[in-house]
């Protein structure tokens, strides 16, 4: 059965008439005409399955990449496996820690962890992959870490430093799924290689539509690897499928700490690229824009630094005016595009000066440099879509081969 802490709420659907193509004829939209309400019973996680891979453990020194959503039966992986009576060396920690308390961007140091005595060996900061001399010993590897589905998310770059280390090394990697809040649909332009950087190393769009299992398939089925593959195996989910929401019951990082945030996060992360604060400092980030000089209608917001979570965000005791979009996300049935650049547009209206809205991280965000031209350009949404259509389409074919799970 599946563990009380790790219940995903799936929430009830309706038939979306017509949201697996826009009108403009891309692919983009739900991955199923129909999202469904599964029984909470159906889903169990890979790392939940372990007749499945604890016979690949057995008598092995085991190195292990998780963080605080790597939980089996309310218990993280690695004190599971350590009951379970198996040797983990060390812990290889990603982007906020292994406990999943560290603020994004920040340098995350060496040490031990102070329950388990572990050695925990930082894989995000100035070195974000596994080195030689840190695998030294090490028989396995075992990935186990919650994704939500979005290119810039850094949990798929570091699954593929890890995977490429593995490969180098000829160390096999067991990838224990999980399921992805947003994985019923697949939208938003696909990466430019030529703008490759640690928040997109694939040629995918914003939003790809596949838990980090069937990621991880494809960055070793198409090559992606370099002339190496990984030895890998994936651990499925039992009881999922493309066209379930899910909610997910332990935060995936610090700033996505509800529903509402985690789908908001594929149109709201663009801002980080930008002048204007996403809610870093509040109880709400990635659920509301603003900045100081938006001054319009009534709603608005003070950063404040949060330990942790964000430590002197963007506009710091200033009040930032714009809007909450929480509501969206709560009605994002009645949404022709789960994605969409409305709120990017609308502020990049009101400013109208490019040098001063625009970063140059909007670049590496976005994985070319058209989209930023095209909202200057005065482009719609509904033009700018065109632009992504082909590759869109082709990348769905690609996705096609991975799947694990029915759409």
């Amino acid at each position: 059965m599946i563990s009380d802490y790790y219940k995903a709420i799936v929430i009830c659907a309706v038939m979306i008439l017509g949201s697996c193509h826009s009108k403009h004829g891309n692919t983009q939209g739900t991955v199923s005409g129909e999202l469904r309400l599964a029984n909470i019973s159906e889903i169990r996680t890979g790392a939940e399955r372990t007749d499945l891979y604890f016979p690949q453990l057995k008598g092995k020194t085991i190195g292990i990449i998780c963080n605080q959503t790597s939980l089996v039966e309310n218990i993280n992986l690695a004190d599971t496996l350590i009951n379970a009576g198996f040797f983990v060396k060390v812990i290889f920690s990603p982007e906020h820690g292994f406990r999943g308390d560290s603020d994004a961007g920040a340098d995350i140091s060496d040490g031990l962890d102070k329950k388990t005595g572990i050695k925990i060996i930082s894989i995000y900061g100035k070195k974000k992959k596994p080195e030689l001399e840190d695998l030294e010993g090490i028989d396995i590897l075992l990935f186990d870490i919650q994704d939500v589905g979005v290119r810039f998310y850094t949990y798929i770059s570091t699954l593929t430093l890890v995977m490429k280390a593995a490969a180098d090394q000829g160390i096999p990697l067991i990838v224990t799924d999980r399921p992805n809040p947003n994985g019923f649909y697949v939208d938003g332009p696909v990466l430019d290689t030529s703008f490759r950087s640690f928040v997109g190393m694939h040629p995918v769009p914003v939003v790809y539509g596949m838990t980090i299992g069937e990621y991880a398939m494809m960055v070793n089925g198409e090559g992606w690897l370099g002339e190496r593959k990984c030895d890998l195996n994936v651990i499925p989910l039992e009881g999922y499928s493309h066209n379930m929401i899910v909610k997910l019951p332990v935060m995936p990082s610090p700033n996505l700490p509800s529903w509402e945030a985690v789908y908001l996060y594929p149109s709201l992360c663009l801002f980080e690229g930008t002048m204007i604060s996403v809610g870093r400092g509040t109880q709400t980030p990635f659920q509301v824009i603003g900045y100081p000089g938006y001054l319009v209608g009534s709603y608005f917001f003070t950063p404040q630094s949060i330990p942790g979570t964000s430590e002197h965000p963007p506009y710091e005791g200033q009040a930032c005016y714009g809007s909450n979009l929480t509501g969206f996300a709560d009605n994002f049935l009645q949404n022709e595009h789960h994605f969409t650049l409305t709120w990017l547009i609308s502020m990049y209206e009101f400013v109208k000066d490019s040098t001063v809205f625009f970063t140059p991280y909007f670049d590496k965000l976005a994985g070319n440099d058209l989209l930023r031209k095209d909202i200057i350009n005065a482009f719609q949404e509904s033009e700018i879509r065109k632009s992504w259509e082909n590759e869109l389409n082709a990348f769905t074919q690609i996705r096609k081969k991975y799947l694990l799970y029915p759409d």
